[in-house]
């Protein structure tokens, strides 16, 4: 049995943050003790791990909640790749807007010369969205 300070650190999800993952209906609350202190399973150290690499990859609260349940039903493959595929036409989105970004940012550092005395041309094209090139 881990104790929730346990499972934090085997996991490097805050004791806040798992709390909140019980709330959530994520993570079933650990047992309690005679001193009424939370010890979990093996079970829930694995979800807890489960719930943490979805995160690290982005997928919000709301798929996770889908991917745990498919998985408490017997692991529905289909469903699992139709909630990646979203996911990864999401980052792709993503991935296009933050290249736009990019293009924008090192367009307007170029307006400024640094010139000692003369405004700021990279300040000036941030307060004038007109400056910007397209939609970002």
């Amino acid at each position: 049995m881990f104790s929730i300070g346990a499972l934090s650190r085997q996991t490097g999800v805050k004791v806040p943050t798992i709390r909140y993952y019980e709330q959530a209906g994520l993570l079933p609350e650990g047992e309690r003790t005679a001193g009424n202190q939370r010890r979990y399973g093996r079970a829930g150290l694995d979800r807890l791990h489960f719930i943490r690499h979805a995160r690290d990859l982005g997928l919000p609260l709301e798929a996770i909640r889908h991917l745990l349940e498919l998985s408490d039903k017997g692991r529905d493959c289909h469903g699992a790749h139709e909630i990646a595929r979203d996911h990864l036409a999401d980052v792709r989105s993503r991935i296009t807007r933050l290249k736009r970004l990019e293009t924008e940012l090192e367009r307007l550092a170029a307006t400024c010369d640094h010139a000692p005395g003369e405004p700021c041309g990279l300040i000036e094209a941030l307060g004038d969205h007109g400056q910007c090139s397209g939609a970002h």
